[in-house]
Order: C-alpha cells, then structure tokens, then sequence
C-alpha cells in the first residue's frame, strides 16, 4: 500500500470525501470551505482550529502527492479543490460505498469500534446493521491490494476491539492487520501510543491557534 498521510492530510482527505458524499452541490470546496469543514465541531476527534495558511500547505503536499487536484470554474476567481483518493478516474483504489463510508470516518475520527462506526458512518452510507460494518471492515483488512483496516487489542474492560485505518504513520502496520496475535500487542500498543501523542500536538496546536485568534481579537489586530 503507497497511500501515507500525515494527521492533517487525513483530516484534509476525510473532509473532501466526507462533503462530496454529504453535499456534493457544494463540492469541491474553496480554501475557506475545506479550512471550515477541518475545523468543524461535530463529526470530528480531535477537534482543530487549523488556520487557511496550514491548511493550504497540507492540501499543496496532497497536490504533490496527486491525492487532491484543484479546479478553477469559468468565470470564478476561487480555486475549489477536490480529492483524488479514491473511486476517481485519477487512481486505482476503489471502495465500495460501505467501504468508504468508513474510511472516511476513520480518518475523519481515528480508531473505533464497530459498533461506533455504524452509528457514525450511517450518514455517510447505508448500514443496516453491525454485521454489515463487520463485513466491510473484514473485506478491507483482507483486500489483495491492502489491507486498509487493522483491528486493535482489545482495551481492558471494553467490549468491543477498535479498528484503525492503515493510511498513515498514525496507524498500526499491516503486519497486524485482521488479526489480534499476542505478538502483535506490544507493538500495536507502542504505535497507539504515538497515535495518542499526535492527537495531543494537534489539540495543543488548535489551544494555540485559539489563544492567537483571542488575542488578535483583544488587541484589535
């Protein structure tokens, strides 16, 4: 698999699948729109308040990486941009609506549970039930040209093990994928950590940005 993101290009990523499936007359979206919908409050962990100068840099390495394009409309000054993921003429991968329901909300959330992802993806696609999630998540993990998904120890005290999507440094690698072998754990665990670190840099860059934000505003900047 040669699809990495970092944690803002996921976030990046998860908002322009998330907006071409949820409003696609707004799709693609400005600079401004893709900034708003990374900093959205709902639908999203963590929560970021990323300003347009960082999100513009993340989307010009997707640009690099041929994961997002841009597109100018006749007679419109705004450049909109949109993904070059999955499912376009662009690529090669493709999901199937299940299946990018809940990529996308892996990216847009980070690991979770089956049953999490049927309450949350079922905006996104149509989810009859927790077997369905189960079957798509079983399909991405075992994918030829994958696996996509790997599913986590158990927590102690949880019912349910969460799974993690495999598109970037924040994720476990496909070594564990599928499966949940005792010699997996220590590493899986190791990588979940790094996982929990990158969200705490993120939240900690959002507190900045805020205080900035409040600050500019006191001083009337």
């Amino acid at each position: 698999m040669s699809v990495s993101l970092s944690p803002f290009e996921a976030r990046v990523i998860g908002c322009l699948i998330e907006k071409e499936i949820t409003t696609p007359e707004q799709y693609p979206l400005s600079l401004n729109a893709l900034t708003n919908a990374c900093n959205q409050k709902s639908n999203r962990d963590p929560v970021l308040e990323l300003d347009e100068s960082t999100v513009q840099q993340t989307v010009d390495q997707l640009i690099r990486k041929y994961l997002v394009s841009e597109q100018s409309g006749y007679g419109s000054r705004v450049t909109k941009f949109q993904h070059r993921f999955c499912n376009t003429e662009y690529g090669t991968l493709k999901f199937s609506a299940q299946e990018l329901g809940i990529v996308c909300e892996m990216l847009l959330r980070g690991a979770q549970t089956p049953g999490e992802l049927r309450s949350r993806a079922s905006r996104l696609c149509r989810l009859n039930d927790v077997t369905d999630v189960e079957a798509a998540l079983k399909g991405l993990a075992e994918r030829e040209d994958g696996p996509f998904v790997a599913r986590l120890p158990r927590e102690p005290g949880k019912r349910e093990s969460r799974y993690t999507h495999l598109f970037g440094s924040e994720s476990v690698t496909a070594d564990c994928a599928a499966d949940d072998l005792p010699e997996c754990g220590a590493q899986t665990a190791a990588q979940e950590g790094r996982l929990t670190l990158e969200q705490r840099v993120m939240a900690l860059e959002a507190d900045v940005a805020e205080l900035r934000r409040r600050l500019d505003d006191l001083t009337g900047n």
